[in-house]
């Protein structure tokens, strides 16, 4: 059976599911359990699924359980329903795969979320790799239009397969939920890409690109044309009118915002990096003057306030030094350059003793950050990011490969001599463009987005629990400052003071799912 931090959800599930009992509301970690026994935090960062892409049937979550037709029905771009889901471009599947799915089968689909591994239907599982969907700053807020969440097939460039879930009941990570605590009010921090997200993870900031700063002129193409609301990119009028016709098109969709802030992918400025370094130029540096190189950032992270506070910490990235080793050859693991958050700062460029010091290999398929879990090596605050393939991203990676990996890091930790005063994360960075049924809180500029699946295993979390507390990806920095007294980064604070002007609460600091010893 559940728990849930909802008397009533609980009492509801328990009438469903036969229950003789309902449990009562434990009292909530912040009230008096002692947060110094929590001795190592572990952040795994996997990649772009929605709540309900995959834990929409989790049993007593905020799923997709008797949703009402004006919570999924989807609107066409000029605000009418639509009378079925959009044809998914270039076929739901690719020619290699066992069993393709043409454009042509996907017209007609009913205006509704659908089951892709349904037998029935499309019968994709989750061994296949669908399309890497178009999640990025200003789509993500044209789709969730103001909260209804209704245009979402309408800006995807894969139209209806946006709204397509998966069964996740045969996840490992789900049994693993279903064991400790499964987060369903959890949103990600910043509207939009990997790239912005794995930013608010470690500064709760959008970077700024100083090179278009200085000289926005020639870097004019990597300026976003929005609308007047600030939120939304302005349509080419010569795009198709209607999804049915086609995805949107934009008069221009860039990297930067109209005040050079950083929101769609840009490339770290040091090595390893999708951009190569300059002819005759240092080979730890990417090219300065491309486009897409983003300047190096100096804004501070929770990395600098660990370290001014003397708490170790570290970031693994899987196959980090085989990328550094062969660049673009790694194209078999998949790695993604911007999902390393830390090299594109000053502070932990090549050569610097921060760099050497924290930024650490997790080697392939993670072999070495496993040996240093089973070696009780971990630094007070960790945070793994498996390599490409292993993250559960749409379009180069399998839900179930990452699944499974994740599944084994965690049974190493299990193991792990640190276990006993350890707290475990596992959460994803962003939505991924797939469609979730639950409006986000209005925050401040940069989001928070949509909700993503979010577990906390621990020998201190609550067992079969599913915490409703609101959240976001600043509340993993909320956890670390409180368990090491570290004043909050400045966007911390601002994200919590917009919330409080729009008459919402702040971001909770995960303490809910913990039962922490009060002595």
């Amino acid at each position: 059976m559940f728990r849930s931090n909802s008397l009533g959800v609980a009492i509801a599930v328990c009438l469903l599911a036969g229950c003789q009992s309902v449990p009562k509301p434990k009292a909530a970690a912040a009230g008096g359990g002692r947060i110094d026994a929590i001795q190592t935090l572990v952040v795994i960062y996997a990649e772009n699924r929605s709540f309900d892409n995959l834990y929409g049937h989790f049993p007593g979550a905020n799923g997709l359980q008797n949703l009402q037709a004006a919570q999924y029905l989807q609107r066409d771009r000029d605000g009418s329903v639509l009378k079925e889901l959009p044809p998914v471009p270039n076929a739901l599947t690719t020619a290699s795969d066992p069993k393709q799915i043409p454009t042509e089968a996907t017209r007609g689909h009913p205006n509704r979320p659908y089951a892709l591994d349904d037998p029935n239907g499309y019968g994709v599982g989750l061994d296949y790799r669908l399309h890497d969907l178009i999640h990025a700053f200003y789509n993500e807020q044209m789709q969730i239009n103001g909260g209804k969440n209704d245009m979402f097939a309408a800006i995807s460039d894969a139209g209806g397969e946006t709204m397509g879930y998966f069964d996740g009941s045969t996840m490992a990570l789900w049994k693993i939920a279903q064991q400790y605590v499964l987060a369903d009010n959890f949103f990600h921090g910043a509207f939009g890409s990997s790239f912005l997200n794995h930013q608010y993870l470690i500064c709760a900031c959008a970077p700024i690109d100083f090179k278009t700063q200085i000289d926005p002129k020639t870097y004019e193409t990597n300026i976003s044309i929005v609308n007047d609301d600030g939120v939304s990119l302005k349509l080419d009028p010569h795009g198709p009118a209607s999804a049915l016709d086609g995805p949107p098109k934009f008069v221009r969709y860039g990297n930067l915002t109209p005040d050079y802030y950083a929101v769609n992918t840009m490339q770290p400025p040091y090595q390893p990096s999708g951009n190569t370094p300059a002819k005759e130029g240092d080979a730890r540096f990417a090219d300065a003057k491309k486009r897409n190189t983003l300047s190096p950032q100096v804004a501070d992270t929770i990395g600098d306030r660990l370290s001014a506070a003397k708490v170790g910490w570290a970031w693994y990235s899987g196959a980090w030094q085989v990328a550094l080793d062969q660049g673009k050859a790694l194209a078999h693991v998949a790695f993604q350059y911007h999902h390393q958050p830390f090299n594109y700062y000053a502070n932990y460029a090549p050569g610097t003793p921060a760099r050497a010091e924290h930024l650490r290999d997790g080697g392939m398929d993670g072999a070495t950050f496993l040996a240093d879990i089973d070696a009780g090596k971990l630094p007070p605050v960790t945070f793994y990011k498996p390599q490409g393939n292993l993250n559960q991203h749409a379009g180069y990676a399998t839900i179930r490969a990452g699944d499974e990996h994740i599944a084994e890091v965690i049974a190493h930790l299990q193991k792990s001599p640190q276990w006993k005063n350890m707290v475990v994360i596992v959460t994803y960075d962003e939505n991924g463009g797939w469609w979730d049924h639950v409006a986000p809180p209005k925050g401040d500029r940069w989001g928070p987005g949509l909700r993503i699946p979010t577990i906390i295993v621990s020998p201190f979390a609550k067992r079969g629990f599913v915490d409703h507390t609101q959240n976001d990806t600043g509340s993993i920095q909320r956890l670390i400052n409180r368990r090491f007294g570290l004043k909050p980064l400045p966007g911390i604070e601002a994200r919590d003071a917009a919330l409080k002007a729009n008459g919402l609460p702040p971001m909770g600091d995960l303490s809910e799912a913990l039962d922490l010893p009060v002595r």
